[in-house]
């Protein structure tokens, strides 16, 4: 009997041993919070009464990956920056805005980190159709970050380079970033070498056409690129010429706190002082 308990029980742990393992890896859910349910909007807002010359759209539409914190952030200093150049400003989220008759009332569309697909093709053509007719564009951080882009123009054109991926372990090193154009108005009076956290991006290759500057680089020996990030010539901030329009685009500023570092929005101010005149003196 007791030959048999032991038989049986061996057959029992091997069959223990012998069973596949259960798999206890969950199945990822993106959070609504960081992944809003696309809208593509239709019905334009209803804009103020702008009164004074220069007057500048702060955009912040996300159909992809979304950070209200720093979204938030970076519209709330981007007002307070604009008012103390004494222009109007409008914060919005309706891309519906995007047409002829109200682009015409902008001098510069600030994208603060949109994503996904959000614009008709309706307005597509009348933003590509404003920009080259001397609009200004600053794009800043996630406006060049989406993974892909279903709008080759924007990626191609606009942007100049495709985002391929961003530091992640950790995720917010510090870096350096060396400055290149000292006498550009975004550029004036940051130091050569600005060490600083970020989430740094990389991209597909460096911009080139369209007037391309390049007004500052990242020293990747400053920081550990993760692997197949590692560009050796690493453009952080550039600007480019769109027909008679300008295009600012920065990869800074993924964390809210990044809108209250003075460096930063300093950076801002010139950027917007650069780019408000498209319209008189076109792109150089």
């Amino acid at each position: 009997m007791r030959n048999l308990r032991i038989v049986a029980c061996c057959a029992v742990l091997t069959g223990i041993i012998a069973a596949p393992p259960v798999s206890a890896q969950a199945t990822y859910v993106k959070d609504p919070r960081n992944w809003p349910t696309p809208v593509m909007d239709a019905e334009p807002p209803v804009l103020p009464r702008f009164t004074r010359e220069q007057v500048v759209l702060v955009f912040s539409k996300t159909n992809g990956w979304r950070d209200d914190t720093q979204i938030e952030a970076a519209n709330a200093a981007l007002q307070k920056i604009v008012r103390a150049k004494g222009w109007d400003g409008l914060v919005s989220e309706n891309a519906a805005v995007f047409n002829p008759e109200a682009l015409a009332g902008f001098d510069v569309i600030v994208l603060n980190s949109t994503s996904g697909n959000i614009f008709t093709d309706d307005q597509r053509a009348a933003f590509r159709q404003w920009l080259e007719k001397g609009g200004a564009v600053v794009a800043l951080h996630g406006a060049g970050g989406d993974p892909q882009y279903d709008w080759k123009w924007y990626v191609e054109v606009m942007i100049g380079a495709q985002f391929i991926g961003h530091t992640n372990k950790p995720q917010f090193p510090q870096g350096v970033i060396r400055i290149e154009d000292r006498d550009h108005p975004a550029m004036r009076g940051l130091p050569a070498e600005w060490r600083r956290e970020e989430e740094w991006y990389a991209f597909d290759r460096v911009p080139s056409g369209y007037g391309t500057k390049i007004l500052a680089r990242l020293d990747e020996s400053s920081y550990d690129p993760p692997s197949g990030q590692r560009m050796g010539n690493h453009p952080i901030i550039w600007t480019r010429c769109i027909d008679r329009g300008r295009v600012f685009y920065s990869a800074l500023g993924h964390k809210a706190e990044t809108y209250s570092e003075p460096l930063h929005l300093q950076m801002i101010d010139g950027a917007l002082s650069w780019a408000v005149q498209a319209r008189s003196r076109g792109c150089d």
